[in-house]
């Protein structure tokens, strides 16, 4: 019975050790404001949910094509920042897209961010590391833009190359997105080829890939002669996470992904 009543008593003292170092890694992961701090570590929570930003430094990331990280991207107050070349695509030698430097096939996405006024980026998905090609020709693209400003917004059709929208493809309704500098909160959900875009609280955009409707929409579109966006995925329909360097001024932080394979 001792042995028993002392086993007992042990278990309970490591549940409230435990819960004691929950507590106060919890409270280590607030600041002094009470908000939730970007600096978080990269490893999956207990509901499956990885931190692949960690508000301090590039581990993880690197650019589309190369090795290292291009100079223009830097880190401010705890986000990731292109800073801009002021060229549009054209760009600066010191610029250029960057990767998450793993592969995901089926995912959920969340992210925070904000343009200058008048800026433009992307968050690509699905991509593929083809030299000599940008990765825009094998990637399907969720939109950032100011849509007040920059003139994207008014091209197109429909909306469709407004934030949150399946660029040039598939426009985001309803639109929600806030004026240039102020955060928004994005998403994107991939799965078995269904693929939702989220921003601030809402499902604003739904489509299929490689399927019917998917191939009709692209064969109509400035994408229809590049297979590898046709295919967005490759042959195991996985591919690269990239945030886009168009030549402006736009950060991104909180930036967390869960595996759903």
């Amino acid at each position: 019975m001792k042995k028993i009543l002392y086993s007992l008593t042990a278990l309970i003292m490591c549940t409230m050790l435990t819960a004691s170092c929950n507590s106060a890694n919890n409270q280590a992961a607030t600041d002094s404001t009470g908000k939730d701090s970007v600096k978080t570590t990269s490893v999956a929570d207990t509901t499956g949910w990885e931190t692949v930003f960690n508000g301090t430094d590039f581990t993880g990331w690197r650019g589309y094509n190369r090795t290292d990280m291009p100079k223009a991207w830097t880190i401010e107050d705890g986000a990731i920042k292109i800073n801009g070349s002021g060229k549009g695509e054209a760009g600066a030698k010191d610029g250029g897209d960057i990767i998450l430097d793993k592969k995901y096939k089926n995912f959920e996405m969340t992210f925070e961010w904000k343009v200058s006024e008048g800026g433009n980026s992307g968050v690509f998905y699905l991509a593929q590391e083809v030299p000599g090609k940008p990765i825009y020709e094998s990637s399907p693209e969720y939109q950032i833009l100011d849509n007040a400003k920059h003139p994207d917004a008014k091209l197109g059709k429909d909306g469709n190359r407004q934030s949150a929208s399946l660029y040039d493809l598939v426009p985001a309704k309803p639109q929600n997105a806030k004026p240039a500098g102020e955060w928004n909160t994005g998403g994107i959900i991939v799965y078995k080829g269904t693929v939702i875009h989220q921003q601030n609280g809402e499902n604003v955009v739904e489509y299929h890939l490689w399927t019917d409707d998917w191939k009709n929409m692209v064969a109509n579109s400035k994408f229809k002669n590049w297979p590898n966006f046709l295919n967005a995925g490759g042959e195991k329909q996985e591919g690269y996470i990239g945030l886009q360097d168009h030549g402006d001024d736009v950060w991104f932080r909180n930036i967390k992904i869960k595996n759903l394979d």
